[in-house]
């Protein structure tokens, strides 16, 4: 019996929950990843859809079937970000993959990118710099010295998954024209892997501590505001201290999902909730960061 796994039609952050409860916690049963109906998806939802089919393969189980977007529109931004190049591999694809045209590629400044070592981490934060100065001085107006804290953020964030999460995982850049949900242009990382999540990193070290408390919340609060890290090491934990650090000097907004939490980190522009528990339990974790447009008057209060 085949059981139908179904992706939101707007897929991003605000309805992953839908999309980690039709996913639940898979058998033996075949599945069928249905997104004919997709009219939207975030770099955040494609990277989650292939952290469920990387979990797939990892467990041994039947090669899921995947139903590729009518919309042509929406297939063919999925082409441009590359999803359909890893996810081929997790998948059997069914529908009509469009080719990428290059000259329509200019709105993803980094495709969809496996991280697997160090050695990935560091060519991520090569091969977008270039992009990334265009994007954040030109069109988000950060000045020059955000180039930096940029590349710093994401090289942390990609870092966690070499050190923390005990697998591999996916990051993906993307630039956006936000006019109705906040009126000004976006950059969105999205970063996922399958691994072993927050709380089972730091379990070993703080869960004797929290006792009944302890959980997927404890655990994303502890390592996102307190710096804790399950390695001793001095000065670990720091790496997510600094995405908050530079993501706050812009206005922008941070949220890590791990296991059946979520904590949010947001600026005045987001009425998100701070943290979420009791969600639909999902592999590993998922961090977006966004770092919006800068209006004059902010600009000069940083």
């Amino acid at each position: 019996m085949t059981r139908v796994v179904e992706i939101p039609t707007s897929f991003d952050d605000q309805t992953f929950d839908q999309f980690a409860k039709n996913f639940g916690e898979p058998g033996d049963e075949k599945l069928l990843f249905d997104a004919h109906a997709a009219n939207w998806a975030t770099p955040y939802g494609l990277t989650g859809i292939l952290v469920a089919g990387q979990v797939l393969r990892d467990s041994g189980a039947e090669k899921p079937l995947f139903t590729i977007p009518n919309d042509r529109n929406v297939s063919g931004y999925w082409s441009r970000l590359g999803f359909f190049d890893f996810a081929e591999e997790f998948f059997e694809l069914h529908g009509k993959v469009p080719k990428v045209i290059p000259k329509n590629k200019q709105d993803v400044l980094l495709e969809i990118t496996p991280i697997r070592e160090v050695d990935d981490v560091h060519e991520v934060v090569r091969k977008i710099q270039e992009r990334a100065v265009a994007i954040l001085t030109h069109e988000l107006k950060l000045d020059s010295t955000s180039t930096m804290g940029f590349a710093m953020a994401l090289s942390e964030a990609c870092q966690n998954i070499v050190e923390h999460s005990g697998t591999s995982g996916w990051v993906s850049v993307q630039s956006y024209n936000w006019k109705k949900r906040l009126g000004r242009k976006i950059v969105l990382i999205a970063v996922s892997d399958s691994g072993m999540g927050f709380r089972e990193s730091l379990e070993p070290s703080l869960a004797k501590h929290h006792g009944d408390r302890w959980g997927d919340g404890p655990a994303l609060e502890a390592a996102l505001m307190q710096a804790v890290s399950r390695f001793r090491d001095p000065g670990r934990g720091q790496g997510l201290q600094g995405i908050r650090r530079y993501l706050n000097r812009w206005d922008g907004k941070m949220s890590v999902r791990s296991g059946t939490s979520r904590l949010t980190i947001s600026p005045d522009w987001d009425s998100d909730d701070p943290r979420l528990d009791n969600l639909a339990k999902f592999p590993g974790s998922q961090i977006q960061m966004i770092i919006p447009e800068q209006l004059e008057t902010s600009k000069g209060s940083k």
